[in-house]
């Protein structure tokens, strides 16, 4: 080897396929250079003090006062965007209270359309008993027992929340009105309805046939603040803001997520936010401004969508009705105005607060096109309070008929961008509530290789709260809830213990007895011996060990390539994620209160259930419904309490005073609009045009 090279070490590891030397990385210590060491260097900032050089070279050549003038309030030149399931809200930023007009998306074809079908997401009841038949009958012993008036599958799903709502009312001792739903039938079925001349009508409707105003197009002095959902589709965001930026021509814009802002609304950091919509709620736990997750790339690990809203207690309220005679026989769902009348008729009639449920004379009108107003009277017993019990007993919501007519925006496996997305992840929150559905993985690749390969039966590996004995056993719809008598598929191995204090009857409970309902089934392993110490807790780990017995039999070693071709093919993954089933659809299915708690469990462990369970946060139009607090309260308590140690009273937080609900996520996105540090986040078309929807990941740290 010549003089002055010195040896070259010998590569122990015999991986390499080039003798380059690789140099060492520079210190950055004795490095003179300050390229991209400060903010003033990057794309954004010189893109934000183009624009703000060129407003400021306008301003000056034109009329300070007149500048001064259009300037006015701040925020006034921010457009705040929150489009919902049911409305679009819609204003500037310095208003106090936005516009709402219909969501929807018109099309003009060229060839006739054929009418709409309305389709059933409710289960109905057989034709023959879909009108004046009730579903339970009148007892003459015990008040509060319920019966089946047949064996129609709808009257056993109603006589199931029957039952629940007859032990609350046990447990706050209110009386049960007997042949209720009989005296209704037959009120309703002989009633009139009295016709109202138009000149005395004062919220008479003029019907219009077709409109000629103008269309809205962008203003290039106009930001836009859209607020998104939590659990958002990187297509429907990339869609919407290539309109705003790029077809309708805004200035600027910034995506805010719905829970984010309703905690700007709110005035709170910390909360565990419930948005209730007209189709969907979603629910998300906020962290001091941020909805949190463990690492961005996973996205949002606390946050779940169900796919039931009030839309659901609108059809189920009108299917009910139509059990007691509804007096409006003609109603028709799929009409927009007879739609709009049993709207109106959930608005003042349901209730989630038992001490409502009386035997009342309601009164309604209705109004269609082209006909005479008519004024009706119903009377009702607990229909009004069963309907908005669907969302805590979504056993009569038919799942499967939502998906129905229902395309993606796009194929997730086709994009121009590879970028990591939240919804290209399962998150937490739905793998706790999903995981009794999931197909039990071989721990050891030691089976029998005479016997065929049988897979054991699913599984979960988490702790529930025993139902009380009169709860209903129909609990195959909704997944994440355990069934009061054990199966053998339920039954604990032999030799496990139970876990965080099963027994329902915690002496530190004081709810009524069905809302102690569990928030996953119960443990169920396929090993042969369970040892589970300590008293556990909601987030305790099992220690399960595999012991050998005098009469167990060494069972030959099967290749790991042969176990994994069979569990491939029969459980091919064919969902996202990789999983056997569909995880997302599958978690949509869960009670309202039983994914509160999953969302609140999946942020963490005892500490972090007990600050988010005080803090629940309740928005949107279904939040309305008149004792929603207290029905939460309650079924939380009932849940948390046996499963969480030293949990104290769990909290539904108010909308602040004189604020509604259904706009406060608006009103947070619109706080966000006036504050100095938005500038931070704007993304400006020719941003957008550059960098595509990774302008949004970078400027936007929270999404």
């Amino acid at each position: 080897m010549p003089r002055g090279i010195p040896n070259a070490k010998r590569d122990e590891s015999a991986m390499r396929f080039t003798s380059f030397h690789v140099p060492l990385a520079m210190n950055t210590k004795y490095t003179g250079g300050s390229y991209n060491k400060s903010d003033s260097q990057t794309y954004w900032y010189r893109n934000a003090a183009r624009a703000s050089l060129a407003a400021k070279s306008r301003s000056t050549a034109e009329d300070p006062a007149l500048s001064a003038a259009t300037e006015g309030r701040r925020g006034s030149k921010v457009l705040v965007i929150h489009p919902g399931s049911r409305w679009l809200r819609i204003g500037r930023a310095s208003d106090v209270n936005p516009v709402s007009i219909p969501s929807v998306i018109a099309r003009k074809e060229s060839v006739p359309q054929p009418p709409p079908a309305f389709i059933a997401n409710i289960s109905r009841p057989q034709p023959d008993r879909a009108r004046g038949q009730p579903c339970t009958l009148p007892q003459t012993g015990d008040e509060y027992a319920v019966s089946l008036a047949s064996d129609d599958p709808f009257d056993a799903k109603v006589a199931a929340i029957s039952i629940s709502l007859r032990d609350r009312m046990r447990f706050y001792k209110l009386r049960v009105t007997a042949n209720a739903a009989n005296i209704a039938s037959t009120f309703n079925d002989q009633f009139k309805p009295e016709i109202i001349p138009e000149a005395n009508d004062p919220f008479r409707v003029d019907w219009i046939s077709e409109s000629s105003e103008d269309t809205l197009v962008g203003d290039a002095e106009y930001s836009v603040v859209l607020v998104i959902p939590d659990f958002y589709d990187r297509f429907y965001v990339e869609a919407l803001v290539n309109i705003f930026l790029v077809q309708m021509g805004f200035k600027q814009l910034c995506a805010q997520q719905e829970s984010l802002a309703a905690t700007y609304g709110a005035g709170i950091s910390n909360a565990c936010v419930v948005d209730m919509g007209a189709t969907r709620t979603s629910i998300a736990c906020v962290d001091d401004g941020l909805v949190i997750g463990e690492t961005r790339q996973e996205g949002h690990q606390h946050t779940m969508s169900l796919n039931m809203g009030g839309d659901d207690i609108t059809e189920f309220l009108y299917v009910l009705l139509e059990k007691i005679s509804f007096p409006y026989r003609d109603a028709d769902l799929v009409r927009s105005y007879d739609w709009s009348v049993m709207e109106d008729l959930k608005s003042r009639l349901c209730t989630l607060a038992e001490g409502d449920v009386a035997l009342n004379l309601y009164d309604f009108v209705v109004r269609r096109p082209g006909k005479a107003t008519e004024k009706y009277g119903l009377r009702a017993y607990d229909e009004i309070i069963l309907s908005p019990m669907c969302l805590f007993e979504p056993r009569v919501i038919e799942f499967d008929n939502k998906r129905l007519n229902m395309r993606p925006v796009a194929r997730p496996d086709v994009t121009a961008e590879v970028l990591d997305q939240p919804t290209d992840h399962v998150t937490n929150a739905m793998m706790i509530s999903t995981q009794h559905l999931l197909p039990v993985i071989v721990p050891h690749a030691i089976i029998p290789a005479e016997q065929p390969l049988v897979l054991p039966a699913s599984g979960t590996q988490t702790p529930a709260v025993v139902i009380n004995a009169t709860q209903p056993s129909d609990q195959g719809d909704t997944p994440g809830v355990s069934n009061p008598t054990p199966t053998p598929a339920d039954t604990p191995a032999e030799g496990a213990k139970a876990v965080n204090g099963a027994d329902g009857d915690d002496p530190k409970s004081e709810e009524p007895p069905t809302s102690r309902r569990s928030s996953v089934p119960p443990i169920s392993v396929p090993t042969s011996t369970v040892n589970v110490t300590g008293e556990g807790t909601a987030d305790a780990p099992m220690e399960i060990s595999d012991s050998e017995g005098p009469d167990t039999k060494v069972l030959p070693v099967i290749p790991q390539e042969q176990l994994h071709a069979h569990y491939s093919a029969q459980h091919q993954p064919i969902y996202p994620g990789g999983f056997a089933i569909d995880v997302c659809f599958e978690a949509s299915k869960l009670p309202l209160d039983v994914a509160i708690f999953n969302s609140a469990r999946a942020a963490g462990g005892d500490e972090k259930i007990r600050k988010y369970l005080q803090a629940v946060l309740v928005i949107g139009g279904t939040a309305l419904v008149p004792g929603m607090a207290h029905a939460l309260e309650s079924r939380l308590q009932a849940i948390a309490t046996p499963l969480v140690p030293n949990m104290e009273k769990v909290q539904i937080i108010p909308p602040p005073k004189d604020v509604d609900p259904r706009v406060l996520a608006w009103k947070g996105a619109a706080v966000l609009g006036k504050m100095d540090g938005v500038s931070d986040l704007w993304v400006g078309k020719q941003d957008w045009d550059l960098f595509g929807m990774r302008a949004l990941k970078e400027r936007c740290f929270y999404l």
